[in-house]
């Protein structure tokens, strides 16, 4: 089939563009099936220079509108020049292109010739492996790996056992499936490949029947205060009693009706040392009504240059969890001698964060282990796992007032709930300005709050022992499975050309 070179390129930006509405807030998640096909037709008969370049213009769509809010941290309350803030942005985008555009580029060069093998094999499993890649690489940001997109879809029942990028993958084959289909050259050739993207909607149905834990104790009642405090006053010194004011006032009603009451991402803005006297009075009523408040705030000193964005556990006792996965750039500089260039263009508070142990012991909170983790850690499948099987159930505190009212608070919370599914855990999300929810073991959402307005969302978290086969084993086996195909697709189609 001829194709239209720049049409297919436009095309190949247009469905990349179009591709967030995947993702929350819209979640139109068949989508995330059906825009992959049309890449794969560009892909169709392109040269492998063509096939990268349409791979580029896809992932410059896909991120441009999907992660734009880099833009908003960073000019409006980083206080970069708007021209600084977008070209980072740009570049941000431009990096994440580089994933499917290599993609296209390894397929058509190294890959299988068009056909079954390409579609249905190798590109699945190429592009699943290198959005493995994009978690760590240069620190990694897996923002809107394509397994995101199904947390209320059939095949995010596979998230227990292959995690967000095992979904991705059931994702990607579904897209080859169909494109295998939909290019057939016989009947029976399309009814295979429709008989095959059957059975994978069907196992992963099968698997989301599965019961990987069961309850270890009594439902714990809850509240997270949502304290709604701007980011341009947040740190301000003049409003500090008034923000602990606000976050007590919320709080105190809840005594008689909560064990735990959470506050989201440095709620107390200012250092524990600087504040101790108002930790103790709050420890103090803590023990004496027999909850745990569980608050965020900064740890250390400018004197020790020793700081850490930490969570801390008020009660019986006042013990502290110290973030091991900071945000590059926003809470520390990575490569300082290369990039200190950007401290003379953003202005962004507490941005020389120390990253705690990697071995810190779990919280103990309302009498149970608790796995905590601070807004950037819970987009790690791999930092929330390492709480298990100790913890019973899981908190993530943040605070996505940086982004205003784009979609990423919205994005960050599918992320949450993906947390949720892959590990089988109750999870507690506590933000400033929203958005805060409470998550069940399946990812769905109990109890939500509205944004931007001071709330008190309560609810029941259900704690739970027991390990999913993505919990025991993390991304593993998945990273095997996806090199396995690979290799098993390139042995067939070097097997199909020498008999050919």
């Amino acid at each position: 089939m001829q194709r239209r070179p720049l049409l297919a390129d436009l095309l190949a930006f247009i469905t990349g563009g179009l591709l967030p509405l995947a993702f929350a807030p819209f979640n139109l998640w068949p989508l995330a099936m059906l825009l992959p096909v049309a890449l794969l037709w560009s892909w169709d008969h392109a040269t492998p220079r063509r096939a990268a370049l349409r791979g580029g213009l896809f992932g410059l769509g896909w991120f441009g509108f999907g992660i734009y809010w880099i833009y908003i941290s960073l000019h409006d309350y980083g206080n970069a020049p708007a021209p600084f803030a977008a070209l980072v942005t740009f570049l941000v985008v431009l990096l994440m292109a580089l994933y499917p555009a290599i993609t296209g580029w390894l397929l058509v060069r190294w890959g299988p010739p068009s056909g079954s093998l390409r579609w249905a094999l190798a590109f699945p499993a190429l592009w699943t492996l290198l959005d493995w890649v994009r978690s760590w690489l240069l620190t990694g940001f897996p923002w809107l790996a394509l397994g995101y997109s199904q947390t209320d879809a059939p095949l995010g029942d596979l998230a227990p056992v292959l995690g967000v990028f095992g979904v991705g993958w059931a994702v990607l084959l579904s897209a080859g499936l169909l494109w295998t289909a939909l290019r057939g050259s016989s009947r029976w050739a399309r009814l295979n490949a429709l008989g095959l993207l059957a059975m994978v909607w069907l196992v992963a149905w099968g698997l989301g029947r599965l019961h990987w834990v069961t309850p270890a104790g009594s439902p714990l009642q809850i509240a997270m205060i949502q304290g709604n405090i701007s980011q341009e006053q947040k740190w301000r010194p003049e409003i500090l009693d008034e923000t602990l004011y606000r976050y007590v006032q919320l709080s105190l009603p809840e005594h008689s009706r909560s064990q735990v009451i959470i506050w989201p991402e440095t709620a107390i803005p200012a250092f524990y040392e600087n504040v101790r006297p108002f930790i103790n009075a709050l420890a103090s009523r803590a023990r004496q009504d027999r909850i745990d408040y569980v608050a965020g705030l900064p740890t250390g000193s400018w004197e020790t240059s020793v700081l850490h964005n930490s969570v801390a556990r008020i009660g019986a006792t006042v013990d502290f969890y110290h973030k091991r996965r900071l945000l590059p750039f926003g809470e520390y500089l990575p490569l300082r001698e290369l990039f200190l260039f950007f401290r003379d263009w953003v202005d962004i508070p507490m941005a020389d964060f120390t990253a705690g142990d990697n071995d810190q012991p779990l919280l103990q909170i309302g009498g149970q282990p608790v796995g905590v983790s601070i807004c950037f850690e819970a987009v790690f499948g791999s930092e929330i796992r390492r709480a298990l099987p100790e913890a019973t159930w899981l908190i993530n505190v943040s605070n996505d007032a940086w982004f205003k009212d784009s979609t990423a608070p919205h994005q960050h919370l599918q992320i949450a709930r993906m947390r949720a599914m892959e590990v089988s855990r109750y999870l507690a999300r506590g933000t400033n300005t929203g958005i805060s929810a409470i998550l069940d073991e399946h990812g769905r959402i109990m109890a939500q709050g509205p944004q931007f307005q001071p709330e008190v969302i309560r609810g029941v978290v259900q704690p739970l022992n027991g390990l999913t086969p993505y919990a025991r084993w993390g991304d593993s086996p998945i990273v095997v499975l996806m090199i396995a195909l690979l290799l098993i697709s390139l042995f067939l189609a070097q097997r199909q050309f020498a008999t050919a």
